[in-house]
């Protein structure tokens, strides 16, 4: 028998507050949840992955809708569309990664420059 998890098992190992797992079911990212003979929800892996990718998803400022449309192609296996979906958001999240590390070059350059003023300033004191 596969290994099932509460929604507090769910939320430590996902870091999601109850409410929100709650609210991805209520909007359809996840699909309908077994429940226990005492109502009880019970999450299998496959429950458990979809929520830690949809995680991903969303740290990667992807938008709820767009998951929403995702998970609707790929429940209804549109390989192509969920393909063309997770390739156009790589591009972005590619875009994203390539203007911090731009900031961070210019963070960089400013920190060496004031550790150089704090440098000459010291020794202008000392």
């Amino acid at each position: 028998m596969e290994p099932t998890y509460s929604i507090a098992e769910i939320s430590g190992k996902t870091g999601l507050s109850y409410d929100t797992i709650r609210y991805y079911e209520k909007i359809g990212l996840m699909p309908t949840i077994k429940r226990s003979k005492n109502g009880q929800r019970e999450y299998d892996k496959e429950d458990l992955s979809r929520i830690i990718f949809v995680t991903k998803l969303k740290r990667t400022n992807m938008p709820l809708k767009e998951i929403e449309r995702y998970m609707t192609l790929a429940s209804a296996h549109d390989y192509e569309s969920c393909h063309h979906i997770l390739n156009e958001h790589k591009r972005q999240i590619e875009s994203q990664i390539n203007d911090m590390q731009e900031a961070l070059s210019v963070m960089n350059f400013k920190l060496t420059h004031y550790e150089d003023l704090i440098e000459h300033h010291a020794k202008l004191r000392g």
